[in-house]
């Protein structure tokens, strides 16, 4: 079993949760332990959900940050033929990069 909610995570998801009329249920989360909720007729851990979105978040943050660094790399070609060289192979780290992010599901 993974780690359980936090202090936060109960004041913040749960709680709020609770109050807005979902209702909690006698099963755990297998994943984080948390409690099962059911609202409109859906059961989902609450905890879970709110750490894919975070990990969704970060990820994308990322590759953010990289498509920046590959656009700035991209618009600032060199002319030397060696430095050129050394432009292109950074890119496409960067674009292998990308790749591995996507494959993960941090972007679409």
């Amino acid at each position: 079993m993974g780690r359980g909610p936090t202090e936060w995570e109960v004041k913040n998801i749960i709680m709020p949760l609770m109050l807005s009329g979902a209702k909690m249920l006698d099963r755990h989360c297998p994943r984080c332990g948390s409690p099962l909720f059911e609202k409109d007729g859906k059961v989902f851990c609450p905890v879970c959900e709110h750490r894919e979105k975070q990990r969704q978040a970060e990820m994308r943050g990322v590759e953010e940050r990289l498509m920046e660094k590959l656009n700035e790399l991209a618009n600032s070609l060199p002319e030397d033929l060696n430095e050129l060289e050394k432009h292109l192979r950074a890119m496409g780290v960067i674009i292998d990069l990308l790749e591995k992010y996507r494959k993960l599901g941090g972007g679409k």
